[in-house]
């Protein structure tokens, strides 16, 4: 109890202090802490960060609620902000178009993941045309060369799916799995189609000096010859979604959201992280060199604490050739 009331007590006075010393700093610089954070840190993650972070610590409840408009009031909510901070918005011009560039992304990152939690909920039905359509597309893609036989068949195999009809592969993440997998082969078939193919085909490997004297005989055969780069790819790419969803829920793709979306990030961001993170969980599973497919938890593990890591730096985007234009970065 003691240690509990310490603590409440330091958190108040915390607080307290922290409200006294941007009384005295806005007092010293003639500027509120938007005004501050607006115009001395570079547009993106770490900007947008701050001033969601401000907003939500306000003790005003208008500047709380504003992360939470409908986007079609931001622009009303930045001239509440500015009435209520007594912002001349003439003398502060860049302010304006600042914080709705903030506002814009941190509305839009709650909205994606409402969109991308709507797709992860619906499941899969053979009964719908347009679920049909985006599962043979995705065959089309995979294997453009290859004309699928029946829509219930043992080639479903061949891209990774477990049984001969996918549909029972996408109970984990409903249509947002079929969605992803789509996306990556339609955009990025070349990648897709060569990431299946090395899913499909381990790897023969000479024995080396070094790894002779770590390995017994028994073990070295089974890594010669294992599956260690072989793995069902569909299934993967399913799993590889539920890592980008909790990513997303979690808030850790901000930073790179924040940082590759001028405006509010969209389902094609997401989709586009997901090729990313796909292409880079490949590299990762060759290099980890995993001895069988019973490891694929611990690679997964492993890879998604790397991903967080990355996360953590302000400057991160995953996939930088997404990246906003200067023109609008220097906004």
């Amino acid at each position: 109890f003691a240690r509990m009331f310490v603590q409440v007590c330091l958190y108040f006075y915390c607080k307290c202090l922290w409200r006294c010393l941007k009384f005295v700093v806005r007092k010293l610089t003639g500027q509120c802490e938007l005004q501050r954070i607006c115009y001395n840190t570079k547009p993106g993650a770490a900007r947008t960060m701050k001033i969601e972070a401000s907003l939500k610590g306000s003790k005003s409840k208008r500047l709380q609620t504003s992360v939470n408009v409908h986007p079609d009031a931001i622009e009303k909510t930045i001239d509440d902000i500015m009435e209520l901070k007594r912002i001349n918005p003439d003398r502060n011009p860049q302010l304006g178009v600042s914080l709705q560039a903030c506002l814009l992304q941190i509305v839009g990152y709650r909205n994606l993941i409402a969109e991308v939690e709507k797709l992860r909920r619906e499941p899969y039905d053979s009964e719908n045309p347009q679920h049909e359509e985006m599962l043979l597309k995705l065959w089309k893609c995979l294997k453009p060369n290859s004309p699928l036989k029946a829509r219930i068949s043992k080639q479903w195999c061949e891209i990774g799916f477990q049984g001969d009809d996918p549909k029972t592969d996408f109970r984990g993440m409903g249509l947002l799995g079929l969605y992803n997998l789509v996306y990556f082969a339609e955009w990025d078939t070349e990648i897709a189609q060569q990431v299946l193919t090395d899913s499909l085909h381990p790897k023969y490997r000479e024995v080396t000096e070094k790894e002779l004297s770590q390995l017994s005989k028994a073990e070295w055969e089974k890594k010669k010859f294992d599956k260690a780069i072989g793995y069902s790819f569909a299934i993967v790419g399913i799993n590889i979604t539920d890592l980008a969803y909790n990513l997303l829920v979690s808030g850790a793709l901000k930073t790179h959201f924040y940082n590759v979306a001028p405006e509010a990030p969209t389902l094609t961001h997401f989709q586009q992280t997901f090729c990313y993170l796909m292409h880079e969980f490949h590299k990762f599973w060759i290099d980890e060199d995993p001895l069988d497919i019973m490891e694929f938890n611990r690679v997964r593990e492993k890879f998604y604490k790397r991903i967080l890591r990355q996360l953590q730096n302000p400057e991160m985007a995953l996939c930088p050739h997404f990246a906003a234009s200067e023109s609008l970065i220097n906004m």
